[in-house]
């Protein structure tokens, strides 16, 4: 039998009205446990005291909880209960309607500056050394995995509680930067997927200028290309400028060689195009340099959705397509 509508109200008063002890008692109390080096132990308290709180809709008490769980445990390098405890942070977001806003904001970046990084170990050779290596290339893994989840997570929040329909720009840069700097094997495609909803191209163009310091040959141009239809592809002109000029200035200042390809002679001249109403211009552009675009299936797919935002261009099948599927893969 269903319980009566009275009976659940009276229960939900009754649990509001259980009376927890401040939460900074609890906090030194785990804190304690995780002295003795009981890392589990403390975790399954921040987790089972949190959900007290949260069952008495005490939402910003259980927040401080998690918050502080998730920061002490990711300083000492408890990468999977810190990252358990960071998105359990951002569920309680979710379960108390939190908005976004600045405040909060900053309470997820206090967690992510948590998230270690951990630079490689460089120049190995010896048997003992590649078994450090792969422990190495391991602990990466979970680290980027967790700082993903949680992040991710965050994203979705602020889709739901804030007024950016992509989430908000500053999540997405950090979740780039930790992606980028702590990835063993950099996937740029995710990478320049986040940076381009963020609010910050000059942090990208440098970090485009990172990686074609260490990228193998025909990635270069590639990158940037990538980079510049992804930005236009949200129909910001403005920032794929901006990214594309910080690249000529560190050439200038001899930072740089921009690759001298024909894949970067057509983005010259599409930023150029994209200023004017020249439909007839930009096919000719496309045409024209056909075999270049040929190189990766997504860039005429990003092509078309600029056509479709700067000349009204209609696309028969608008996530059809490898880059549509990865658009979705990455939603």
């Amino acid at each position: 039998m269903s319980s009566h509508p009275l009976q659940k109200t009276m229960s939900r008063a009754r649990s509001r009205r259980i009376v927890l002890p401040p939460v900074q008692e609890h906090i030194i109390k785990i804190e304690d446990v995780i002295d003795t080096g009981d890392y589990y132990g403390a975790q399954q308290m921040y987790k089972s005291v949190s959900a007290r709180y949260v069952a008495a809709e005490r939402y910003s008490e259980a927040l401080d909880i998690l918050q502080s769980g998730a920061c002490t445990q990711l300083k000492l390098e408890q990468i999977t209960c810190g990252s358990e405890l960071a998105v359990l942070f951002v569920e309680t977001l979710v379960k108390g309607k939190v908005p976004y806003d600045d405040n909060t904001l900053d309470r997820v970046r206090k967690i992510y500056k948590n998230f270690p990084q951990i630079p490689l170990p460089q120049h190995l050779g010896e048997d003992d050394d590649m078994q450090q290596l792969s422990e190495a290339l391991g602990a990466a893994k979970t680290r980027v995995e967790g700082c993903s989840s949680f992040l991710k997570a965050a994203l979705k929040w602020s889709m739901e509680f804030g007024s950016q329909r992509s989430g908000s720009p500053e999540i997405h840069i950090m979740l780039a930067t930790y992606i980028y700097s702590e990835s063993p094997e950099v996937d740029m495609t995710r990478v320049s997927y986040h940076f381009v909803r963020g609010d910050n191209p000059k942090k990208f163009a440098s970090t485009l200028v990172n990686f074609m310091g260490k990228c193998y040959p025909g990635e270069d141009d590639m990158a940037i290309a990538r980079a510049v239809l992804m930005y236009l592809s949200l129909g910001n002109l403005r920032d794929a400028n901006v990214l594309f000029d910080e690249l000529k200035k560190e050439e200038e200042r001899e930072e740089l060689e921009l690759p001298d390809s024909d894949l970067i002679e057509f983005i010259v001249y599409l930023l150029l195009t994209l200023q004017r109403d020249a439909l007839p211009l930009f096919n000719m552009l496309r045409v024209n340099y056909k075999s270049s675009l040929e190189r990766e299936p997504a860039l005429n797919e990003l092509l078309d959705e600029i056509a479709e935002k700067f000349y009204g261009v209609r696309r028969r099948n608008p996530l059809q397509g490898i880059f549509g599927d990865f658009l979705k893969m990455m939603g």
